[in-house]
């Protein structure tokens, strides 16, 4: 027999109303339209792949999906450094949100100047800031989502948290 209860804790906006008004803003942000929608549910799959959480991994799988996206490059993102699904901005992107969250050898940067000018290469000064903004904001839902352990979802539509 299996527990139904997955999340680890109720809505945290029920008790911090103020993080819809955060969400609703890292929303409104990233939103501008400088980067396309698809890349950055690839970054935010990839990060919720990295971290190794299945509410992320499942969330932005299914905002893909939703986009038309082919099941190719949907299950190609955890290996998309051979694979021939992606364009170079997107890979720029993946690359980027890849440096930004796995620690760097010892006595390098995390985001080098060369990872740092291919980004800038196909991502003009908004864009990148986008771009800056929307790995910012799925580090901020990292925590959420690996410490209250919400609901897996294909949409936020859905019920997340029990």
């Amino acid at each position: 027999m299996t527990n139904t209860k997955i999340s680890r804790m109720p809505n945290p906006a029920e008790f911090v109303p103020e993080l819809n008004d955060i969400s609703a803003a890292l929303f409104r942000a990233t939103g501008n339209r400088s980067v396309p929608r698809t890349t950055m549910s690839l970054v935010h799959l990839r990060a919720g792949q990295i971290v190794g959480n299945t509410y992320l991994t499942i969330l932005n799988t299914g905002f893909l999906r939703k986009a038309g996206e082919s099941e190719e490059r949907v299950t190609a993102v955890s290996s998309w450094q051979d694979a021939p699904y992606f364009t170079d901005a997107e890979r720029a992107a993946l690359a980027l949100v890849e440096a930004t969250l796995r620690p760097a050898a010892p006595g390098q940067e995390r985001v080098g100047d060369d990872l740092y000018a291919e980004v800038a290469r196909h991502y003009d000064e908004k864009a990148l800031a986008t771009l800056t903004i929307a790995i910012g904001q799925i580090n901020f839902f990292i925590a959420l989502a690996v410490i209250g352990k919400p609901q897996p979802v294909s949409s936020l539509a859905d019920e997340q948290w029990d």
